[in-house]
């Protein structure tokens, strides 16, 4: 029998650390980028425009977050 309690305590812990990154930089915080160290910005598509994703990237392109807005 496999135990998968370690790969969901991993995943657990990357999804709240995304979570938190994401709450953190929406309330204004800058954050940089865990590789490059530039800060990250967030795109979010206009009100109404539920076609579009947002994102979260740096300018060198190592972090992309895709978002899904509703």
């Amino acid at each position: 029998m496999t135990d998968f309690s370690t790969i969901n305590k991993s995943s657990s812990q990357s999804f709240n650390a995304q979570k938190r990154l994401i709450k953190d930089l929406l309330a204004g915080k800058t954050i940089p980028c865990s590789h490059c160290g530039k800060p990250l910005a967030a795109s979010l598509p206009a009100a109404g425009e539920t076609h579009l994703l947002g994102h979260i990237r740096c300018p060198k392109g190592c972090t992309d977050i895709e978002l899904e807005v509703e």
